[in-house]
């Protein structure tokens, strides 16, 4: 393929509205261009990576028993509520109408249709287990999508569903497609890793996400050497028992204008660990009461699946005001009442603790743990932070780093089949609900994660396999007889063992050719020059190798090396 012949229209400066690195080298490198927020085209380079990730993907699930299908992009509502969903997935969803006034959504995601497929279809034993994927374009109306194609209103997927007599067999073959998502980053080249993870709006009993390591990772993962690991979201907390004092008597005391922890502590000259924080939260259209301790902060999703609500969120002033009978800062447990009270574990450790008084400018001191306030709840709502002790070996501390979500697989059970009224009859003839798991992986996704993890000052590093193009001839002069006769030569026998070589045969400068090489991230760079040719030679070059590793090789040993790396082509 020659490079004139391609539309590869590579920029020296990205645009001032990419944010990150991914969104930029693929603007310069011509691989995608923006038409809207959130909305962006593939052009030929990018989707021959596209199409490349998407092949490795569809391998895996084959080789996992998955059978292909292609459900619709459109939606109809009446499907999604049946499952309850339609009024809970939020603003992120694209509502839609026909000329009849029939709604619709565009697909996020596709539990609905597969399950209704399914139910329709599957009803016997004898026709389980079973797992149908598919790769679709879904849609999500995303509040913030500035990304690139790392957070897009539309992208591309691979949504898996698997079907299920009973809970045994959904672990097998949860654990068969843990395997397939391990060996899909393996074969992609990341560094990562797969953690525990929050099932979210998806739902379900158990869930992992499979994390790019990169420092302009959107997600916090905690892990640990034992093999512990989790998103910010969902690592727990290991319950640490603390000395108990002894129990003083409750004080009432003056603190003027001073609300937050930080505050209360200075103006007592005490740790924030010492105090009990009360915030109110509204947990579906309810107000409860979470303590957490004041060095800490309250875990969200934790809460919202421990209270299994549709959506918590902090209520304002006046919720707090008529609940407490004071003003944000000032709320405590002593006394609280007509509300459920949530604590997390270190809060009912602590000793002579400092909250609320429940009254404008006091505090209370000396609060314990039943003797003074109760809860209907006490619980891990903590999110974890640096200096815990990891929940699984109780010994070392949690490390910490910044992860790209490319994929999450998750346990369903019966949350769909049972909305759907999905059944099967078992071998006594009794009919139950069928169990489910759902394995999603977002294909654009894996691109822009490769870059984040894969770059340098001069462009993109592509693994051999998801590269456009596997090799990159650059001739010097392509006019010149000899260059040109040696460049088609091992164009050639290149591509006959099945690789795809680019040529630039364009009328340009040297370090034109070089700067757009190195910008598009092509693995290896054949460089053929006159110079060179006199003695019989010509240049390689690993993109991932510095400038002064450069073999001079004869045209024909150049083939040969190149066959070596790619083996599977000899």
């Amino acid at each position: 393929m020659f490079f004139s012949k391609l539309l590869i229209p590579t920029l020296r400066e990205a645009p001032c509205d990419a944010d990150i690195i991914s969104a930029k080298l693929m603007i310069r490198s011509g691989m995608i261009r923006k038409l809207a927020s959130g909305l962006y085209e593939f052009l030929p380079l990018g989707l021959k990576s596209l199409r490349k990730v998407e092949n490795i993907i569809r391998q895996e699930m084959d080789a996992a028993g998955g059978q292909e299908i292609v459900l619709p992009l459109m939606l109809p509502k009446d499907l999604w509520e049946e499952t309850g969903r339609w009024n809970v997935y939020g603003k992120e969803l694209f509502r839609l109408k026909d000329r009849k006034d029939a709604e619709f959504c565009l697909a996020p995601t596709a539990e609905e249709a597969v399950t209704d497929l399914v139910r329709k279809d599957v009803k016997s034993y004898k026709q389980l287990p079973l797992m149908l994927y598919q790769f679709g374009t879904k849609f999500r109306d995303e509040i913030r999508p500035r990304f690139g194609i790392m957070r897009s209103r539309e992208f591309l997927m691979k949504d898996a569903y698997s079907f299920h007599a009973d809970e045994v067999d959904l672990e097998r073959c949860y654990k068969t497609m843990f395997d397939a998502y391990t060996n899909i980053c393996v074969r992609c080249g990341f560094k990562y890793r797969s953690v525990e993870a929050a099932s979210g709006a998806i739902g379900g009993s158990f869930s992992h996400e499979f994390m790019v390591l990169a420092d302009t990772g959107e997600e916090e993962i905690a892990w640990c050497n034992c093999g512990y690991g989790a998103n910010s979201q969902k690592a727990e907390s290991l319950k640490i028992d603390q000395l108990k004092e002894e129990a003083f008597d409750m004080e009432e005391i003056l603190t003027p204008n001073t609300g937050a922890v930080e505050d209360v502590a200075k103006f007592l000259n005490l740790l924030p660990d010492r105090f009990i924080k009360t915030m109110i939260y509204i947990a579906d259209y309810k107000p409860v009461a979470v303590l957490i301790r004041g060095d800490h902060e309250i875990n969200e999703i934790k809460l919202q699946s421990l209270l299994g609500v549709n959506e918590v969120a902090l209520a304002d002033e006046q919720t707090v005001v008529s609940t407490t009978n004071a003003p944000i800062g000032f709320a405590g447990p002593v006394g609280l009442k007509n509300i459920k009270i949530i604590a997390d574990l270190s809060v009912v450790e602590i000793s002579n603790a400092i909250t609320g008084a429940n009254k404008k400018d006091y505090h209370i001191k000396n609060v314990n743990y039943k003797r003074d306030y109760g809860a209907d709840i006490v619980a891990d709502i903590k999110r974890v932070a640096h200096g815990d002790i990891c929940p699984r070996c109780k010994r070392e501390e949690l490390k910490f780093s910044r992860g790209i979500e490319i994929g999450h697989i998750f346990k369903l059970g019966t949350k769909y089949s049972k909305s759907l009224n999905s059944t099967y009859l078992d071998a006594n003839g009794e009919e139950n609900f069928i169990v489910m798991g759902c394995y999603g992986i977002g294909v654009t996704r894996i691109l822009a994660a490769t870059i984040e993890q894969s770059h340098d000052d001069n462009g993109i590093i592509w693994p051999d396999n998801i590269a456009p193009f596997e090799v990159m001839i650059v001739p010097i002069n392509f006019a010149d007889k000899k260059t040109k006769e040696v460049t088609e030569k091992i164009y050639k026998e290149l591509s006959l063992k099945g690789l795809e070589v680019l040529i630039d045969d364009r009328d340009e400068r040297v370090g034109i050719k070089f700067k757009d090489a190195d910008l598009i991230g092509i693995p290896y760079r054949i460089t053929i020059g006159e110079k060179n040719l006199i003695n019989g030679n010509v240049e390689l070059k690993a993109r991932r190798d510095g400038k002064e590793n450069v073999k001079l090789l004869t045209p024909e040993d150049v083939v040969s090396e190149i066959l070596k790396i790619f083996k599977r082509y000899q």
